[in-house]
């Protein structure tokens, strides 16, 4: 690869620059600190810049998402600390999820193959009472279908369940 050559021009961020620096503050002062806040005024903030959120959501601290207008949560979802949701393309995340601490859900990667690196965005899903351990990563274009255990720090690349654990990297699927 070549990255001189990498220019992401077909790439868009879905909104206008300027709500996108107004997320980057907000981001800043609601979702960064350590310290607790409310759960319900994350929610708020996320819904502010076009999140689409159910009911009794929970979002802990230092959750790092980088565009919420792409993300849509379902009803009593709780996400836990430091995790990660790269949303370059859609995430949606169903209802009675638990995505644990430093798990990470990325929707983009590049083609490596490719002189110009190219930036390559695929959606996420994950279906109603699914558990994402601690440390678990979800890759771009992944389905989860309801009721998928993924373990702690598993890495999944391909789509999985309905009922199955999913353990080790790349992740095996063993029946719930």
């Amino acid at each position: 690869m070549d990255l001189s050559r990498y220019q992401n021009l077909e790439f868009s961020r879905g909104v206008p620059f300027w709500k996108e620096l107004l997320w980057w503050f907000a981001r800043t002062i609601f979702f960064e600190p350590w310290f607790p806040q409310p759960s319900r005024l994350r929610c708020a903030v996320l819904r502010a810049f076009g999140a689409k959120l159910g009911r009794g959501v929970v979002i802990r601290s230092q959750v790092n998402i980088n565009f919420p207008w792409r993300l849509e949560i379902g009803d009593h979802v709780w996400i836990g600390e430091e995790v990660m949701i790269l949303s370059l393309d859609r995430v949606r995340i169903g209802s009675h999820v638990c995505i644990s601490q430093r798990a990470f859900l990325c929707t983009g990667s590049h083609q490596f193959k490719k002189e110009t690196f190219d930036l390559v965005t695929k959606p996420i899903s994950i279906e109603d009472g699914c558990w994402i351990a601690a440390g678990a990563f979800i890759g771009p274009g992944v389905t989860l279908r309801r009721n998928t255990v993924c373990a702690a720090g598993a890495v999944v690349m391909r789509n999985a369940g309905p009922d199955v654990v999913l353990a080790g990297n790349p992740a095996i699927a063993r029946e719930n």
